[in-house]
């Protein structure tokens, strides 16, 4: 017998304000008590169905049921009401206030007309020890590791009574041994009687947690299947309507000059945090150094002193032997630098800009696009379509503007720009983050074909995966220091790199030291 769905959505369509359909007549059902995957490419339409279910957008068409009865939920408040909470890929949470804070944000208990601090703490207490995910109340958000911040979002949704937890791609900034934590946690949720939504691009982990899984393709859903009754290239099947190959043709590096080099980098936070301390490296040109570590411990630092974006404080960064010191984002793009943010909306990418005007965004003033004192806008059209053709950008054309696009198009859109002016070094922050299979491909292809092409790349990345597969060698930040260097990362297991991520080990200075001879 059939269990019972504790969520039905039926119909469901979206219709932006643009014209771009992202959902199409959806059927979703959630059995009560199961962790139920939603996989699909990037624009699929994955997440605007959980925005829809959690009040964040409101659907043209459709009809949604919980726990058999039909509902109106008009925004996140009238959906927590219900009982359906979300933790989004990005964390809500604000850094300077404490757990508990944090954990009472928008239903403040008081005492005598002022914030009770107290019984924050209390209740925070509480639910941790109720659902066996300690966490200490009284710790800022800033000084929380990653799958620390995880555990008090879904705390959160916790202590506001849901019965329903969506999770969006929870995962993507966690070690293997985080995501083993989380998943233990996520099983006592289910055995407690808890339903989840689990969204995620890394289909191993849709097989180790999830009891079924709904696949969307093209704004569509294609089928709802038991977990165990699919292999991990049939739900790739499903997702794209191919067999997707996601092995990587990787020849073994021709080692040139040091291209970029870093001395006795230093870096202090706004709160007075020593992030980085005393990090030294080099990376030549052919090669791809990798660079490992729980986020938060100086990689974003280090990706925007090298490219001119934050000041150097203390230290020394060379490109072919120039100091990139007091110059400017421009002058050190026109050394050859290029640049995969790991905030594709902050400093990737302009949303409400065209695809045209963002992908010319670092060349507009050169001579070729220029026609006296105007653009000359055949060029930029040609150059446009030649880099959506070659990247496969799905949109409708390049006068789009880009936040028309999903995640994984924009993505694609900024590596589109990056690669596309032949830099001699390019510093790859996290440039495969929540983005499909196919996408994620694509760019892991064009980091080596750059890399065989003589540029030195450095690859920042959460993606243990990514780091052992794309990486010719590798080093690890753990508490702002380099704690170990791999020359190379054959043999290297991914549960070996989460110990030295974690600070349970750490190499000999000797060691450590070889990534700067």
């Amino acid at each position: 017998m059939e269990q019972e769905y504790v969520l039905s959505m039926q119909n469901i369509t979206k219709i932006y304000k643009d014209g771009f359909v992202a959902n199409k007549n959806i059927d979703f059902s959630v059995r009560k008590g199961d962790i139920h995957g939603l996989v699909g490419e990037n624009g699929a339409g994955k997440s605007t169905l959980m925005k829809v279910l959690f009040g964040q957008e409101l659907p043209e068409t459709g009809k949604i049921f919980f726990k058999g009865e039909e509902v109106n939920i008009s925004s996140p408040l009238a959906a927590l009401k219900l009982g359906i909470g979300m933790v989004h890929q990005h964390f809500m949470l604000v850094p300077s206030l404490t757990v508990a804070e944090n954990m009472v944000f928008g239903m403040e208990p008081t005492k005598g007309g002022l914030f009770d601090f107290k019984e924050a703490v209390r209740l925070t207490e509480e639910v941790a020890q109720k659902y066996g995910l300690p966490i200490d109340p009284n710790m800022k958000i800033r000084d929380l590791y990653v799958g620390q911040k995880q555990r008090v979002e879904i705390l959160k949704m916790l202590l506001r009574n849901v019965e329903v937890l969506i999770l969006d791609e929870p995962t993507a900034v966690l070690t293997p041994q985080e995501t083993q934590e989380l998943f233990v946690q996520l099983v006592k949720l289910k055995e407690q009687g808890y339903t989840i939504i689990f969204i995620s691009h890394k289909l191993g982990e849709i097989k180790q947690i999830c009891d079924r899984l709904t696949v969307l393709r093209d704004g569509c859903s294609i089928q709802t299947v038991d977990v165990d009754s699919v292999t991990e290239q049939d739900i790739s099947r499903m997702m794209v309507g191919r067999n997707a190959v996601n092995s990587l043709v990787k020849t073994p590096p021709k080692i040139g000059q040091v291209k970029l080099r870093v001395k006795r980098l230093n870096y202090f936070n706004g709160f007075g945090k020593h992030v980085l301390q005393n990090v030294s490296f080099q990376v030549r040109g052919g090669e791809i150094l990798g660079i490992a570590g729980i986020e938060g411990n100086g990689q974003r630092e280090i990706s925007e002193m090298i490219t001119g974006i934050d000041s150097i404080q203390s230290g020394e960064i060379l490109v072919n032997g120039t100091c990139v010191k007091g110059k400017s984002v421009r002058e050190i793009r026109e050394m050859g630098v290029a640049h995969i943010s790991e905030d594709r909306m902050t400093y990737g990418a302009a949303a409400e800009a065209s695809i045209e005007q963002n992908l010319i965004s670092d060349r507009f003033y050169k001579k070729q696009y220029q026609r006296g004192q105007i653009l000359n806008k055949k060029v930029i059209q040609r150059t446009s379509r030649e880099l959506i053709k070659s990247f496969t950008i799905k949109c409708d054309g390049g006068s789009a503007p880009v936040k028309t696009l999903s995640g994984g198009n924009i993505q694609k859109v900024v590596a589109a720009r990056e690669f596309s002016q032949s830099p001699q070094v390019m510093v790859a922050n996290q440039p495969t983050r929540g983005i499909d299979v196919g996408a994620s491909e694509l760019i892991r292809e064009k980091l080596i074909a750059l890399r065989d092409e003589g540029a030195a790349v450095l690859l920042i990345s959460a993606d243990m995966g990514e780091l052992r597969e794309v990486s010719d060698s590798l080093i690890v930040l753990c508490n702002g220091k380099i704690v170990a260097y791999f020359e190379t990362v054959e043999g290297l297991s991914e549960n070996e790199l989460g110990e030295y991520m974690l600070g349970l080990k750490e190499q000999t200075p000797e060691e450590i030291g070889r990534c700067f001879q």
